[in-house]
């Protein structure tokens, strides 16, 4: 309820609070409640905004946590030890280890070596990528060098590295290329530096308000398409440098440069053999220490971290042939065989704060999203990977305040945007690193190679960092098994990732990227809002282990269990969701809808699911009143009837609309629009089936703001306007034990009757008098599941569908039927056919005519019922073993379904297939306790009624004299108690 503020400012407005309240049944929902007298009651209060804002109101434990959470080496620095330490630091000696292998030297090999087989790899790929982005080789090392020193502080993850890669590097060298064009006083240097430098501040921003939640819009077929486009795009840029080729701009489309290079062939150099030879040599080393790991299993291990050395293997090799060749060239690269590397200086030659101004910031702003893109994609899918495979849980907002940090402070020391590397990161793992400490050892590495091999780095051959470019790139394309279960798991998403990779291939990466994002985008969109749901029908399952089912078939044969529990589930009545076809599903009740929602229920589904929902009861259920209209003026223009001339179909065997139940167990929150839409459809089904009021039930409503929307819609309770029905409606309630060691858990009001069935009453009315009990199991207190306020909130289907039957049933029987009890296939609820005035005409006592006569629910009358009688008699009776007479099977109940019965004394008209009725005698067939018995009638008016068991019908008198030891009371006669504890009604005389 609004506060004394709130209701203050709402009246000022002009805002009634209390309408809705007004439009509740209270008095009718309190009265139901306490019938209940020994369980405890339950009323849920809605949830309120003050609520809300002071369960988020920020706390000084709240901040504490939260500046731990940017720091997370507080939580293990602090336990460091000699172990971890000699798993992360640089271990020179691994080298010597090689040759002879002991037990203790082999735990060495395993962990010790981390830090300088990643070095001796991060030293060659990052001047290659450097070279990659447009820029000198030292920038690759800067890079490397400020990813490692800097992330350790900030990780959550144990594996990951940052610095140079493929994919980023390539992506910079195009902004680079593409804003010289337009301000060519920029250098590609400050360019690379300004781009890190706002890239890294709007990832740093993201990552500190804790929106690291936003990478999951990313779909892994997005980042595998482009990750596949961009290797593609890579390698084929490399093959000029790789071969000497000349006249190849490497800047045009990929299919551009393909053809080029193809066509330049002629114009190849020896750079073609350094730089082929490198990169077989490269798949070489990587395959035979593949054999060799399956030939030697105990030495796997080994044979890998020999396998990543390769990179650094072949860099010294061909070092070396390049000395040999070029020794002569006195520092001049121009005077080379082949084309080298050239100068690369010492130490940190270009440290400073980044220079930028708006004029670099306006050219480099159409290019920041894609870069924050592939800086998220990147680092945190590599993350990720590796920590699902190293059991630990990666945090991904901390991680972009990692990887914002870095590229913020790390052009300062000449960096350009780096983030996550998978080779690099997969080397770490498999060296079994402990700690996210490892990254300085690697930075040292990093450092002194800055230092002390600058003058070695002059004589690598460009071919062969081409060849060592493009086989790192090589492992980024997605292999064909991968595309294979793509296609088993989500077709469609196969064909954006091949989209995705021909317009990589076709114009550039960056559009590659934007194209599988939005299209995997607009197919989620398109999944929302086309969601299936389902119409649902009951059916009764039995469950079998191996064991119960290996001691013989354990089903007589009707189909029924012997021995085996059962219990009735809810199945489409479609029988489109890939179960067997050949289950025979039936509908609740007639009149009854459940519908399940396939997705969840807002703005962007709800028209498709009200609309689907609409058009299916109308089509199975008729309305109310045939021809409401009596002049065809008064019809609306969009429901015009049938032509002039034309009768109005009396012969509707349809029901009318009683209830509907939807089953949101797939929804968690509804906004306005939804609810809109179920008001819409309520008023649009109300008008469907006036003067009747459908019922509404929710099952599976399990958020509490989700329920207080339903409830300010008026769902949740009888509806008013039903005053007659309000009357004679019989709430369901949900009761289980307390929790016997809750401190708060408030004491039983009153002691209850331990020898009471375990079992729920339903309440004679909404208002009514005499309380219902309940007993528990031993000691335990029995209580409301949910609010008995809302008493359409129900707990499951199951639930939801035995409150509307009993409420349906409640409706009929306040019409002034006669009752008996036949099965559900037999119901006929006789009535006189509608004139084409839509009256109903009295029948007089000589009137003999053969007019057909239809039930109130649109069930076959007369005949049509009496064969579906006869037919579901004759396909489902077996006889008694007990008294040899016929025993009709009910399909999943055992309890006996109510039939009120009118104009049963139609003289010369087949009331049903147990009997007719000629010359005033009457044949009818009741069903109870699963036996049948005969009333026969005679003309007087006169029923008498045969000997029956308890739960068998009575006869009917019409002039409310009923023998046969059934008791009439102005014609109405008693009831008997049913052998299962269900009542059997009797028939109130005509």
């Amino acid at each position: 309820m609004p506060s004394t503020v709130g209701r203050t400012l709402a009246k000022g407005l002009g805002i009634d609070v209390d309408a809705r309240y007004r439009n509740e049944p209270t008095e009718a929902v309190q009265s139901a409640a306490a019938s209940f007298r020994s369980v405890e009651q339950y009323e849920e209060e809605e949830p309120t905004v003050a609520e809300f804002l002071y369960a988020h109101r920020p706390t000084v434990h709240g901040a504490v946590a939260y500046i731990k959470s940017l720091f997370p080496f507080w939580s293990w620095i602090f336990h460091y030890n000699a172990t971890w330490l000699l798993g992360d630091v640089i271990a020179g000696m691994y080298l010597s280890f090689v040759g002879h292998r002991t037990p203790q030297r082999t735990w060495w090999l395993t962990r010790s070596h981390t830090g300088v087989t990643v070095g001796f790899v991060v030293i060659p790929q990052g001047m290659a990528y450097a070279i990659l982005a447009q820029l000198t080789p030292e920038y690759g090392l800067y890079t490397s060098f400020v990813g490692f020193l800097l992330y350790w502080a900030f990780a959550t993850s144990k594996d990951i590295t940052i610095g140079t890669v493929a994919v980023m590097s390539q992506l910079v060298g195009n902004i680079i290329l593409r804003v010289q064009d337009s301000h060519p006083q920029y250098g590609g240097p400050q360019i690379a530096q300004a781009l890190a430098v706002i890239a890294g501040a709007v990832l740093l921003f993201i990552g500190l308000v804790r929106l690291g939640w936003v990478v999951e819009f990313i779909p892994l077929v997005a980042i595998t398409s482009f990750m596949t486009g961009a290797a593609v795009s890579i390698a084929a840029g490399q093959v000029p440098a790789l071969l000497g080729l000349q006249g190849v701009v490497t800047r045009n489309a990929t299919y551009r440069v393909i053809i080029d290079s193809l066509k330049a062939l002629p114009t190849a150099r020896l750079d073609a053999a350094m730089g082929l030879t490198a990169l077989f040599l490269l798949y070489a080393i990587r395959a035979f220490c593949n054999f060799m790991s399956n030939r030697q299993p105990q030495r796997k291990k080994f044979w890998f971290f020999m396998s990543t050395l390769r990179m650094a293997f072949v860099i010294l090799l061909y070092v070396l042939i390049s000395w040999l060749v070029n020794r002569h060239v006195n520092w001049n690269a121009k005077k080379a065989k082949f084309k080298i590397l050239g100068k690369v200086p010492s130490g940190f030659q270009h440290t400073g704060a980044p220079k930028i101004d708006t004029e670099l910031l306006s050219a480099i702003a159409p290019d920041l999203p894609v870069t924050i893109i592939v800086l998220i994609i990147e680092h945190i899918a590599i993350s990720k990977s590796f920590g699902r495979v190293n059991n630990y849980v990666i945090n991904p907002s901390q991680e972009l305040v990692a990887v914002g940090f870095t590229n913020l402070f790390g052009p300062f020391l000449g960096a350009y945007p780096a983030t996550g590397s998978f080779s690099r990161t997969a080397i770490k793992s498999k060296a079994g690193v402990r700690t996210p400490l490892a990254g300085i050892f690697t930075a040292v590495i990093v450092l002194l190679a800055l230092y002390a091999l600058t003058s070695v780095f002059f004589y690598i051959p460009m071919a062969t960092l081409a060849g060592l470019i493009i086989h790192a790139v090589g492992d980024l394309i997605t292999p064909p098994k991968v595309v294979y279960q793509f296609w088993e798991v989500s077709p469609l998403e196969v064909f954006i990732f091949f989209a995705g990779v021909l317009l990589s291939i076709f114009t550039n990466i960056e559009n590659g990227i934007y194209l599988t994002m939005c299209a995997s985008a607009a197919l989620l969109l398109v999944r929302l809002a086309k969601a299936k749901g389902h119409f649902l029908g009951r059916v009764k399952v039995y469950r079998a282990t191996k064991d119960t089912a290996g001691k013989g078939v354990p089903f007589n044969e009707h189909g029924e269990s012997v021995d085996m529990p059962s219990r009735e589930a809810y199945m489409p009545l479609a029988k489109d969701d890939g179960s067997n076809p050949h289950i025979d599903v039936e509908t609740p009740y007639p009149g009854v809808f459940v519908y399940r929602f396939g997705e969840g229920f807002n703005y962007t589904n709800q028209a498709h699911y009200m609309d689907r929902l609409v058009e299916y009861i109308q089509k199975n259920a008729r309305r109310t009143v045939l021809d409401r209209y009596e002049k065809l003026g008064d019809r609306p223009w969009n429901d015009p009837g049938p032509r002039r001339g034309a009768k109005i179909d009396m012969d509707d065997r349809r029901p009318i609309v009683r209830a509907v139940i939807l089953d949101c167990s797939a929804v968690n929150n509804m906004d306005v629009t939804s609810i809109q839409g179920l008001i819409d459809v309520r008023n649009q089904l109300d008008h469907y089936a006036e003067p009747e009021v459908v019922e509404w039930h929710f099952a599976n409503v399990n958020n509490r703001w989700t329920r207080r929307a339903l409830a300010a819609a008026g769902f949740g309770f009888p509806s008013v306007k039903d005053e007659g029905s309000l009357g004679r409606w019989k709430p369901i309630y949900s009761f289980a034990p307390v929790d016997s060691a809750s401190d708060h858990a408030p004491q039983v009001a009153a002691q209850r009757s331990r020898d009471e069935e375990d079992a729920i009453a339903p309440t004679k009315g909404g208002g009514g008098g005499g309380g219902a009990q309940m007993a528990g199991r031993g000691d335990g207190k029995l209580a409301a599941v949910q609010g008995m306020n809302r008493p359409f909130f129900h707990i499951d289907v199951a639930a939801a569908v035995e409150s509307a039957i009993l409420n349906a049933e409640s409706k009929g029987e306040g019409q002034g039927f006669h009752t008996a009890s036949l099965p559900r296939d037999g119901v006929a609820r006789f009535r006189r056919p509608r004139d084409s005035t839509g009256r109903r005409p009295r029948r007089s006592a000589t009137d003999s005519s053969d007019a057909p006569v239809t039930d109130r629910d649109g069930r076959p009358g007369r005949h049509h019922a009496a064969q579906r009688y006869d037919a579901a008699v004759a396909r489902k009776q077996t006889p008694d073993p007990h008294h040899g007479t016929p025993v009709l099977e009910l399909p999943g109940r055992q309890d006996v379904p109510r039939v009120r019965v009118r104009d049963a004394e139609a003289a010369g008209q087949r009331v049903d297939g147990a009997g007719v009725h000629e010359q005033g005698r009457a044949v009818l067939r009741a069903v109870a306790a699963r036996r049948v018995r005969h009333l026969r009638g005679q003309q007087g008016g006169r029923v008498r009624g045969e000997a029956v068991p308890r739960g068998a019908v009575h006869g009917v008198c019409q002039r409310g004299r009923v023998p046969g030891g059934a008791e009439a009371g102005g014609g109405l006669l008693h009831e008997h108690q049913h052998p299962v504890r269900r009542r059997t009604r009797g028939a109130q005389a005509v």
